[in-house]
């Protein structure tokens, strides 16, 4: 796991679009090995993080918060 990657799913708040997408950002930095791509691979470097992203907002947003203790 990337460290640098903060838990967004927070009980008091929503995560903001900008954590999001730095976390895509990351998540793909990550897996592609690229800190930055090269003009040949910007748009599929690009897009992932974008893909990605939008499947986090959604999965965040499906989640759903657990019943607190008693």
């Amino acid at each position: 796991m990337c460290r640098s990657i903060k838990t967004l799913r927070r009980p008091d708040e929503t995560p903001s679009d900008e954590e999001i997408s730095a976390a895509a950002l990351q998540f793909v930095r990550k897996i592609s090995g690229y800190r930055q791509p090269s003009k040949v691979n910007e748009a599929a470097f690009n897009t992932a993080v974008a893909d990605i992203a939008r499947a986090s907002r959604r999965m965040l947003e499906s989640l759903t918060a657990s019943r607190a203790s008693k």
